[in-house]
């Protein structure tokens, strides 16, 4: 092991996230369509890890698994283990997996609107979080409410507190969402795309908050599109498509020598400022459905680089290096190895 392999293994060392072989289908017209297909992966304690892909691609429904948000029917979590600090997240009983949600393990949605009611207050959802693990009492619970829409950035948080969603634009109510999930000070935080109605300066304050709870030995699984959001944030990469992880590495060595073409070809989509002739690469095609993925490996109809074997079989996730995994048979020779 060389002495930077080591050190990386070493830092997170201790897993507090252990997800294995997790696979969610959804039931539709007759048919379960795959959305989330043999995933798995860690997050060390104080580890921020990105995972990254196209619409489409499975890593939401991999996040709200998690905590078993996936709406049943139609979801299915068909199988797999959650390890949260040695317990399977997925077998607990509903009251155990309440006493984690928010207070251990928070989640941070896309879409405020599917997580604030739009006939309670505002100060008193925030308080609600804080009452239900018994936390405060109602007035400390309120002042607390109110000191945590000011850190996320919202103007007049005593008159936004008093306000219902729907007077708040979409950037704020996302705001509210993030007070939320960081109030209790989890030992987890999954982020699903935290700063996609935000704009640019309000999304950076929102980053030095998830720092500082990093601080207080806060893990994050930050899920995004945005690659600079990777590069800034995150110590680890995973990268999805078609319902798999097709690629887990350090954020350096991913951006240095990517080791599958689909990781190759989200970094040259990236705008560059140096790139004078002003254009923008693009993957061909789009994400399959679950209801046609093509057989052998999933990306192969897409891929610059697939050979006739690429159609037929479908290459397992396998180490390629130090700290390093890629799902593609020819992921050595893009690290000079093959």
């Amino acid at each position: 092991m060389t002495g930077q392999g080591k050190v990386f293994s070493q830092k997170f060392m201790d897993n507090l996230l252990e997800i294995t072989n997790l696979e969610v289908v959804f039931d539709t017209d007759g048919q379960s369509l795959a959305a989330v297909d043999g995933v798995s992966f860690s997050i060390g304690t104080n580890e921020v890890v990105g995972l990254v892909g196209e619409s489409g691609c499975g890593k939401s429904v991999t996040a709200m698994s998690i905590l078993r948000l996936v709406p049943e029917p139609p979801g299915r979590i068909l199988k797999g283990k959650a390890l949260f600090k040695g317990r399977d997240l997925l077998r607990l009983d509903h009251e155990a997996l309440r006493a984690i949600r928010g207070a251990q393990i928070s989640m941070i949605f896309q879409d405020p609107m599917t997580a604030l009611s739009p006939i309670i207050k505002i100060g008193r959802q925030l308080s609600e979080t804080l009452l239900i693990h018994g936390i405060s009492d109602k007035k400390q619970a309120w002042a607390q409410s109110v000191s945590w829409l000011k850190k996320v950035g919202i103007p007049e948080p005593e008159r936004i507190a008093s306000a219902y969603p729907f007077e708040l634009s979409g950037g704020m109510q996302q705001r509210v969402m993030i007070a939320m999930a960081l109030m209790l000070d989890p030992q987890l935080v999954i982020a699903d795309e935290p700063t996609t109605a935000l704009d640019v300066t309000v999304a950076a304050q929102i980053f030095d908050l998830l720092r500082a709870m990093r601080g207080r030995s806060t893990s994050v699984l930050l899920i995004t599109h945005d690659l600079g959001v990777i590069w800034e944030m995150c110590d680890r990469v995973m990268v999805m498509y078609a319902g798999k992880i097709v690629e887990q590495a350090p954020k350096d060595e991913l951006f240095k020598a990517p080791a599958h073409p689909y990781t190759i070809g989200l970094l040259q989509s990236m705008p560059r400022l140096a790139d004078r002739e002003g254009k923008l690469h693009s993957i061909k095609g789009q994400v399959p459905s679950p209801l046609n993925y093509p057989p052998g490996c999933r990306f192969h109809d897409r891929c610059p680089h697939a050979f006739e074997r690429c159609t037929i079989e479908q290459p397992p996730l396998k180490s390629v290096g130090q700290n390093r995994k890629a799902a593609c048979l020819i992921a050595e020779r893009f690290l000079g190895n093959g």
